[in-house]
């Protein structure tokens, strides 16, 4: 089982769930977080001052998924987040040792 973690553009969302429930991913967990990677935030004008936004929102998606899907499931991320634009995301995979469903007790593959 494998761990994917996405940090993508918060407007991509909906794109990118539509996705991972077409391959049959029956669960994730989306948290909204601030961030910053190569373009380092932006300066913006509001009410004639300018200020720096150092941390842009962003949105983490989180999804186990088995090693057999990992490779679909994270084309179909690419795919549908990908803008072409500086700040589209990126994504991490790990592994996941054990997984347990807590309501049934079922573990690994069958609490997915």
């Amino acid at each position: 089982m494998k761990k994917i973690e996405a940090i993508i553009k918060p407007f991509k969302l909906d794109e990118v769930r539509e996705a991972l429930s077409e391959l049959g991913v029956s669960g994730l967990t989306v948290t909204e977080v601030k961030g910053f990677g190569r373009q380092k935030g932006h300066t913006e004008l509001y009410r004639g001052a300018e200020y720096v936004v150092d941390f842009l929102p962003k949105i983490k998606v989180e999804v186990v998924v088995s090693t057999e899907l990992l490779d679909t499931a994270v084309e179909a991320i690419i795919k549908a987040a990908h803008t072409g634009k500086i700040g589209d995301g990126k994504i991490f995979v790990s592994s996941v040792e054990q997984v347990i469903r807590i309501r049934t007790g079922e573990t690994n593959e069958t609490a997915l």
